[in-house]
Formats: C-alpha cells, structure tokens, sequence
C-alpha cells in the first residue's frame, strides 16, 4: 500500500546547566494534523518546532471522521501553534495561533505528501505501530509506467480479442470505423476534460469519483460514484466470461459440463457452462484478492506483457499474411459457410479402395450413411467449396468487407459471391450444422458491445499519488494511451477486413476454422498466442476490477454521504475493505448469471458513460464559472469540447440501448434524491454550488426589477421567535404553523433578537442560531435563521424587519405570537415592543399574523379530524383572509377542515344581497366556502362595558402613576449621589473652603421625612382623581365594538378548529397603547386558536387567470 506520512513537531530543548546536551522529545499524536505546541518550563529553554515526518499506519479514511482532506493548509483548526518570540513581526504576534508565519507554511507544504492510499498486506499490519520512523519514499513513478502503461492495459481487452472481427464483418469496415471513431472521440474528449480537472490540484485516492464529487458536489459525486462503481463491477464480470469463454471454446472444449445433442440446445448449454465455471472463477478470484492484493499488483505487468505480446503478434500475422497468408480454409455449400467441428473433409463423398463411400459430412445432411439416403435438399443442390479464411493483404478482400451485413437472430452466415441453388426459405436449416448469427444485430448494439474496449481511461487519475507530476503525467500519459488504443482499434478494423474472409469474420466463436479463435487464425506464430495471452489478459482485468471497485466502494462510503453503504466503509485491521468486496462479488455474481458477454457489455456501458458524462460536465461547469479556485495546469481544454463530449456520451448512452440508459439515469437519480434527502451535508466548494449562486443572484435581480404580480403573491415570513433562558425556542409551535403555511415553498426567515453587543454575545449568538435551526429541522421548516445582537429588542427588531432578505427575495409578512402575559408583566417594553412591531409592519406595507395560544396549534404530525376554519372578515384587507385558509389546508394537517366565512352586517345593509354577492365572489375566486352574514345592531353601550372600560381606563392611570413613582425614586437617588460626589471632590481639592460652601448631611430619617412630606399630597390627589375619573367615550366605543364582536365570534365559532378575524391597528396617539392591548384582549376573550390577520396594504388574491 502506499504508505501515509504527517508532520509532527519536536521539541528540541536546551538545559540551562549544560549548552551542548540536547534532549528530544516526540509526541504521539493520534490524528494526523494534530500539532503539538512548546511550553515554557522553568529551566529549560525550547527552541522553535523542528518538522521531522512521522509514519502513520492507520488506513485511509474519508468524511468526517479523520482531517477534512490532508491538507496543510492555514484553513485547518489543528495547525501547529507557533512559539514567536521575535520583535520583528511583533504586529502580528497575537494572530500567530490563527494565522502562522508564511515559513511554517511552507515548510509544511514542502513536507506534504499525498501517497495513494491501498491496503496494507496482514505481516505489514502485524508490525509493532509507531515504534519505527519510516523514510519517506517520494513518488517516483514516471509518465510511462504511472500512466501510459496502466491505461493501456485497462483499455485494451476482451473486446479486442473476441468480438472486434466479429463487429468489423458484421457492421462492414466504415460502419465500424465510424463506432471505434465515436467511443475514441468520447473518450478522448473527456480525457481533456480529466486532464483540466486532474491538474487543478491535488487529486487524491479516489479517482474519477473523487474529481466529479469535489466538482458537481456530494449527491451529483455519490450518484456517478456509485454508477463508476457498478460499471467497474459488471466489467469485473465481463472480463471473467470472457475468461470462461476462452477456456471452454479455445482451449478445453472437451471440459464442458453441459453439452448439447442438438444444435438448437448448444446456446443453451454454453450459457449454463458460463454461469457453472464463472461462478467458480468468482469465488477463485475473490479469495485471491481477500487474502493477497499485493500479489495482484505484482501481477499486473505479466498480464499487460501479454497484451501487448498478443497485439504484436496481430500485426506480425498481418505482415506474413501479405506474402504468405497461413492455411484455414473454410467449407462453404453453396454459399453458406458450414461449422467445421464435426467433419474433416469438405466433400459429400469419398473414393475409398475404388469404392465411393459418404463422408461424415453427408451424414450431417442424410438420413443414413447409404449414398441411397434422403439428404437435405440444398445439400443436395449445391456444391462444396473450400475457401480461404485468411486470404491476406494482397487478396483485395478489403473491397468486399466495406459495407455491413446485419441480420436477425439465426440468420445463415452467407457469401454473396458464390453460387447458391434453391433454400429460399432458410428457417428450417438453421438447426443443420450451419454457422449462424446467434443474435440479431443492428448498428447500435454494436456500439453498446464495443464501447467497453474504450474504458480504463482513469486509471492514470486513479494513481495520481504515486506520480513523480501528477499535473503533467496524467494528460500526457492519459491522451497518448488513448491515442495509441484508438490507433490500434482503427488499423485493426482496416486490417481486419483486409486480411480476413466476410464470412470467417461473422463467425463469432470460429466454428468454420475448426473451433479456432478468429483473430487467432491471423497471428503469427502460432493461434496459441492470442488464446493465450487473451486468457491471462481477461483473468488480471478482472482481478483488478475486483480489486478496484471494492475500494472506490470503500471510498464512498467513509465519505459518509450515503448512510446505508457506512457499513461498506469498514474492513479488516489492515483496511482491506472486506465488506465492500462480499457486496462486489454478489453484484458481479448477478453478471455471471446474464452468462452472455453480448448482454453484459451494454449494462457497463451504460455506467461509464455516465461517469464520462459527468466528468465533461465537471469541466465545463468549473470552465464556465469562472470560479477563483479554477486554475488547471492543463491548458488545451475548453468549455465547448467538455459540452461536446457531454453531449456525445449521452447519445451514445441512447444510441446503445435507450431501456438500459433510462434505467441508469433512474438509478442515478434515486440516489442523487437520497443523498439529497438523507446524506450528509458536505461543502466541498463545487461546481453545482456555484452555479447555484450564479442562477440565485441572476434570479435575485431579476425579481429586483418590479414587484411581484398579484397571481404570484404568497406569504414570505419573517417569523419572530422567543428563546428562554438557555437559548431554546419557547414556541416551536409557531415553526409548525410556519411549515403548514408555507408547505416548503416561498420564503421563510425565522429572526431572533438578543440584548447586548455582538463582541460579547457572539457565541451566545452561534448557539442560539443552532438551537433555532435544529427546531426548524424537527418541524420541517425550510427557510434561513436570522440572530441579531442589539443594543435593545426594540432596535433589533426594527433592524430585523427593515433589512431581512436580500433584493427581491425579502419577507412581506411578519408572524408573531401573541403576548398572552402581558397584564401580569412587570415591565411594559414587552407588550410596547409588540404594538411597535405592528406600526413598523404597516409602515413597511407589510402584512402581519398575531397567533393567540400558539402553543395549542397542531404539529405537522398531527392530522385534524372534520371541522372548520373560520374566517371573520370585518374590513377588507386586500384578500389575506381568503387566502391562508386555502393555503392551509393544502397541508395535510389541515387538509380534512372545511372553510367558513362569516361577514359583518349593519342596520342599512342588505344581508341577503350581501350573502348573494360574497358567494358570487367566492366562486370567481375559485374558493369553497360556507357563507354566513352575520347583523350586529346599533345596541345600547350596556353597564357591563361602560365598566370594563372605566376599570381599565384606571388600571392605565395607576400603571402611569407607579411608573411615575418609580422615576421618582430613581431621580431622587441620583440626586442624592451626585450631591455626595460633588461635596467629596470639592472637600479635597479645597481644603480651605469659606463659610459660604455649606455640606449638608442626610440621614436615613431625614430623607424619609423629606419624601413623604412632598409625596403625601400628590398621592392623595392622585388616588381621588382615579376614583373620580370618567371614562373617556371614544374608549367606551372602541370597548363596545370588541364586545359585541366577541360575543358573535364565540357565539359562532368556538368549537372551530381555528379562527382567523381582522386585526383592528393601533392608535395613532401613543398613549393609548396600553388601552389597545386591551380592546386585543377583550376581542380574543374565550377563543382557543386564533390568528389574527393585518392586510399589508395591496391586493393578494384575484379573480383572473
């Protein structure tokens, strides 16, 4: 594995006594960024931290619970804390701890290694930990061996080697250059755009998930992740039936377990012996990858040896071909090419001791080996040819193989220049040994089939911590593999069809040379090199698929972004992911068991040009942007190319098989949606949040050039919350009502106010504004937290309520709770600040909600059984009464209540048109609703209200006079003091002071006396006024109106689920504030929930379209 290295301080001390003896001492940290910091001990002088490298064992981890990404940067809250003692910089010497000197910066930068991070093998995880220092091994791998040589061998495979003769006689040489041609434009198009996003920084383990993740965010990096996960793994079982297809059609036929006695049961059979022998090679596999990975990587240069060893092969058979093409001929009758596996002779009869006898072709075709026999008609037609397979360059076949030849499934394979008589229905032959298309074959599954030979660029990305540069070996090493590859698949297309028969081509598994590997036929020396370099190139890529994908699994699990693969994060001691490999071999067990490698192909396709995709829009998002952090080594890409190959993996993902790309959009969709819904907030500065931004400022101005239409009006909240004494929200319920409101849509802004200056109530603040958003997530609100520290409640929410919101996206409705105790409130700011906050709302043209018993209202759980939401609509207030009831019941909470509207009638009004006309009204605005006009007659002011009006014109008199009383008090004690002061100060600068500065001296009694000698006469005068005072007669109105409507109200709703009426506004004249919070209170007397309800002063609701 590659081992991990993080920089410790040592402190090196000094002993006072002795200048020359120097004692080390090395801290155990268990983190790795944890920094160790000097400390002064009497006696001993510490010098500055020398940086040494400490040998870290314990596996990579990803997410949270290790340092954010190893980086060294100044950003991280465990940097090493700096001892400075100096004067030069002594500006900035209280920063330090925060801020380090440029030096340290560097000397960490310089000692910053980011390894890539395997698993370590059990005798290296045996070792004794931390004992022994380990000298750290730079990157030494150069662009050929880091990057040319792996993507080579990933890109080149079993699609060379079994099906490209087979897509280049079936597809014709143009249609198959223009396939190779599409999937090597796709990938090397995103390899341009891997190269700008590989070279802009550090890439770390993780690869090409960890380049889409840390570009396109966490749910965009966990879909396509998990997409590069599954393609790896369904690669992992192509490459083993591809194995197996080699072992039981090329080299051991014979070890069959299922056979065939019939042609029509041989696909059959072939499948079943696939899924017996794949499942055994699995299981071999996985134990060879659960017990010794490092043997695998050793390994890996043998089975690249023989991949190119085969294709050197390939081009040395094409070369002799042109002069001395090999000998496999090819029996055609007729012009249908035969399966040469059961006969040695291409004859119908033989001359044996001047005896002609049949041969065993004929009995293939005939009844019985007599030459009387009944033989097949076209058998009997048609004359036995013996072509050559391999004609050689010189042949001019390349002519005849230009142009394709599709069919459905058991289409005969045939040759279009010999002659053929009869057989014009050639169904009924298909079961003669005849080769024969065993699919149907069409343009794009040909595409979908041959894309797999295209994948494997990312394995130069996968390895960027083992690279000597990163920055420059990855495009180099990358482009050029992909320039070799697609040299080799275009001259092998052109080769091919110059060299080889049509129909030797079409014949996928070789049935016409005798069962032999049909760009086997073409090599030189010997067909056994293919085969056998084929067969070991297959095993090693699925023993570093099966390697691979467990640990990208691995990766995206320790990241935390998806909760249900956390388990998949673990492994043994060591850190092999054990779990992550069970889960790969059962999905690549699901593979094994399609058993065809025509089927499988497709699905990984279809994995991989998604993450191809994503990869271009990566680019092209970050290149688009313009973000800061973009700055990518690699220059020669562009935004147009990465939207280009964007676009061409789409098609191709369509082209291929449009079912299959639905399915794994689908699949990419249901786990971007989950890691949206469920996974872990991760900020990784990518690409999709700064397209958020871009796309929410362009909105914001937008919305700044004219105010909101009517049909597009909805309550945006400002929600005034309460906290209590430990910074808990008093009324969650108020969220609830937020939440049922608003459903998740518009805005919503929940604001606090907290007393005091921000430089001392800063944490207070933080805390706050966490309590408050953790109950905004258990009532299901969605909307932003506001804290606001001032220097008292009445400005901050002034502040609050002035400059909430930005542009276009501010509230236009502010929701409070009503203050139910504020008659037995000792201070009356409180009940002050709640009429100033209703005369702000109405300046600001605001709309207001007053909840009464906010604490009664339902939670978001709760489902109300049939009722009734009440609306009494006493003034017209532009529509905010029609309106929240319907938006009310559009949540589940509500959604069973039926809707009431009770109107006000006078004496001179017309009950019975008003009810007529507020119906039509209704109907135009498209709302269901019971209409009730309710008459309120001129009555008399009765006693009970001529009284509840005097008792609290008089409560305000004496809440006056006490308050008076107080400020009194206050004033006179102040007086006293600064009197005292004053004689204090002159006593001592003037000691020699005349008889004319006289100090008086005041005794507790005397100031007793002194007080209730002024006071006795103002009490008594004040206690007569307050029981001789009258009530003044606009109040006594005022008192009546909330009487008489609160009796209607209760009268009529007070079993309603909830009852929203007009909110009446305060006086103009402030000194009847306390009188208003009365008329409120007398108004609201015997309701349970309320909402009251102030129009912001334009309309919200209409009736057109």
């Amino acid at each position: 594995m590659g081992d991990r290295f993080v920089v410790v301080p040592v402190n090196t001390g000094k002993t006072s006594g002795k200048e020359g003896e120097r004692s080390g001492s090395t801290g155990a940290h268990p983190a790795p960024d944890t920094g160790g910091s000097s400390s002064s001990v009497p006696g001993t002088v510490f010098e500055p931290a020398v940086h040494i490298l400490e040998y870290n064992r314990e596996p990579n981890k990803y997410g949270d619970g290790v340092p954010k990404e190893n980086s060294p940067f100044i950003n991280s809250a465990e940097n090493d804390k700096n001892n400075y003692d100096g004067t030069n910089m002594a500006l900035f010497e209280e920063e330090m701890d925060r801020h380090p000197m440029v030096s340290s910066l560097l000397d960490k930068l310089a000692n910053y290694t980011n390894l890539s991070q395997g698993a370590q093998e059990h005798e290296e995880a045996d070792e004794e930990e931390g004992t022994k220092k380990k000298t750290v091994k730079s990157p030494q791998m150069g662009t050929i061996m880091g990057v040319y040589l792996p993507c080579l061998q990933n890109i080149l495979g079993v699609i060379l080697f079994l099906r490209l003769t087979w897509i280049v006689g079936t597809a014709g040489i143009l249609e198959s250059l223009a396939i190779v041609g599409l999937c090597c434009s796709c990938t090397m198009l995103t390899a341009i755009s891997m190269s700008a996003i590989a070279t802009n920084g550090v890439v770390p383990a993780g690869g090409s998930y960890y380049m889409i993740s840390r570009s396109l965010g966490p749910e965009f990096g966990g879909a396509v992740g998990l997409c590069f996960y599954l393609g790896t793994t369904f690669a992992g079982a192509m490459y083993i039936l591809g194995t197996i297809e080699i072992l039981l059609t090329y080299i051991v036929p014979q070890a069959a377990i299922f056979t065939a006695e019939r042609k029509e049961d041989q696909l059959t059979a072939l499948l079943n012996n696939m899924r017996i022998y794949g499942t055994i090679c699995l299981s071999l596999m996985a134990v060879v990858v659960f017990v010794g990975v490092k043997y695998v990587n050793k390994l890996a240069l043998v089975f690249l040896a023989c991949v190119i060893l085969s294709i050197i092969s390939i081009y040395a058979g094409v070369i002799k071909s042109g002069f001395d093409p090999p000998d496999f001929p090819v029996c055609m009758l007729g012009n249908r090419t035969l399966q040469n596996l059961q006969f040695d002779k291409c004859l119908k009869t033989e001359i044996i001791n001047n005896n002609t006898v049949s041969t065993q072709l004929w009995r293939l075709f005939c009844d019985g080996p007599d030459l009387s026999s009944t033989c097949n008609e076209y058998f009997v037609n048609n004359n036995l040819t013996l072509i050559q397979g391999i004609p050689g360059l010189a042949s001019g076949v390349i002519s005849e193989n230009m142009w394709s030849a599709y069919g459905p499934l058991g289409m005969l394979v045939e040759n279009k220049r010999l002659p053929s008589v009869g057989g014009i229905d050639p169904a009924k032959d298909i079961y003669l040994p005849y080769v024969v298309n065993d699919i149907s074959t069409f343009f794009t599954l040909l595409v979908g089939i041959y894309f797999p030979s295209v994948t494997g660029i990312m394995a130069g990305s996968n390895r960027s911590g083992d690279l000597k540069d990163a920055q420059k070996s990855i495009p180099i090493g990358t482009i050029l593999a992909i320039g070799t590859t697609s040299f080799i698949y275009v001259s092998g297309v052109i080769l091919f069809g110059a060299c080889i028969e049509g129909v030797l081509l079409r014949d996928k598994f070789g049935d016409s040379v005798k069962g032999n590997l049909v760009i086997g036929t073409l090599s030189w020396p010997s067909p056994w090199v293919i085969v056998i370099g084929s067969f070991f190139s297959c095993c090693g890529a699925g023993l570093q698929s099966l390697t691979g994908a467990p640990r990208l699994l691995q990766a995206i699990a320790r990241d935390g972004i998806v909760p249900f693969l956390q388990v998949f994060g673990h492994g043994k001691a060591n850190g092999e992911p054990t779990w992550a490999l069970l889960l790969t071999a059962g999905i690549c067990e699901i593979g094994i068991l399609i058993a065809s490698l025509d089927a499988v192909a497709p699905i990984l396709s279809m994995f991989f040009l998604m993450c191809y995709m994503f990869v271009n829009l990566a680019c092209a998002v970050q290149t688009l942007l313009r973000t800061p952090n973009w700055r990518p080594r690699f220059k020669y890409y562009h935004w147009t190319l990465s939207f280009l190959g964007m676009s061409l993996c789409l098609s191709i993902m369509f082209i291929s098989s449009w079912y299959y790309a639905i399915i794994a959009m689908g699949i990419a969709g249901c786990i971007y949606k989950y890691i949206e819904y469920r996974g872990a907030e991760k900020e990784w500065g990518d690409g999709i949040r700064g397209l958020s931004l871009n796309a929410a400022r362009y909105a914001l101005i937008r919305l700044e050039e004219a105010p909101p239409h009517t049909k597009n009006w909805r309550p945006q909240l400002l929600v005034l919350l309460n906290l209590d004494s430990d910074l808990g929200v008093k009324h969650p319920r108020l969220l609830s009502l937020t939440t049922q409101l608003k459903a998740g849509k518009g805005l919503t802004i929940v604001g606090n106010v907290l007393q005091g200056t921000y430089l001392s109530h800063e944490a207070e603040a933080k805390k706050a504004e966490q309590n408050i958003k953790s109950t905004m997530a258990t009532e299901r609100t969605k909307g932003f937290c506001h804290v606001v520290v001032s220097s008292n409640l009445r400005d901050g929410i002034s502040h609050l309520i002035q400059s909430a919101g930005l542009g276009g996206m501010k509230h236009n409705t502010v929701l409070v709770g009503w203050p139910g105790t504020w008659k037995q409130s000792e201070d009356p700011q409180s009940w002050r600040n709640f009429i100033e906050i209703v005369r702000e709302t109405t300046t600001a043209h605001q709309a207001m909600l007053v909840a009464k018993n906010v604490d009664s209202f339902p939670t978001c759980q709760d489902r109300l059984g049939e009722g009734t939401i009440d609306v009494w609509w006493v003034v017209h207030d532009g529509g905010m009464l029609m309106l929240l009831p319907f938006l009310l019941r559009q949540h589940k909470v509500w959604g069973m209540c039926k809707m009431r509207i009770f109107t006000v009638a006078q004496m001179d009004d017309n009950s019975i048109q008003m009810k007529k006309d507020l119906q039509m009204f209704l109907y135009h605005l498209r709302l269901d609703a019971e209409v009730e006009v309710v008459e309120m007659h001129d009555n008399d002011i009765s006693a009970f209200t001529y009284e509840k009006t005097l008792v609290m014109e008089q409560r305000s008199q004496m809440l006056k006079q006490m308050h008076l009383s107080r400020t009194e008090r206050e004033r006179e004690a102040q007086l006293i003091h600064d009197k005292n002061t004053t004689a204090h100060t002159t006593m001592n600068n003037k000691e020699e002071a005349g008889p004319d500065r006289v100090h008086m001296t005041w005794t507790k009694d005397k100031l007793s006396a002194e007080r209730n000698r002024t006071r006795e006469p103002n009490a008594n005068v004040a206690v007569r006024d307050l029981f001789n005072m009258k009530p003044n007669q606009s109040n006594v109105r005022r008192m009546h109106t909330a009487v008489k409507l609160n009796e209607v109200v209760v009268n009529k709703s007070q079993g309603a689920h909830l009852v929203l009426l007009n909110m009446p506004g305060p006086p103009r004249n402030r000194g009847g504030d306390e009188n208003y919070m009365e008329f409120l209170e007398v108004l609201l007397e015997g309701l349970n929930r309320v909402l009251m309800v102030r129009g912001g002063g334009r309309e919200v609701i209409t009736i057109y379209s």
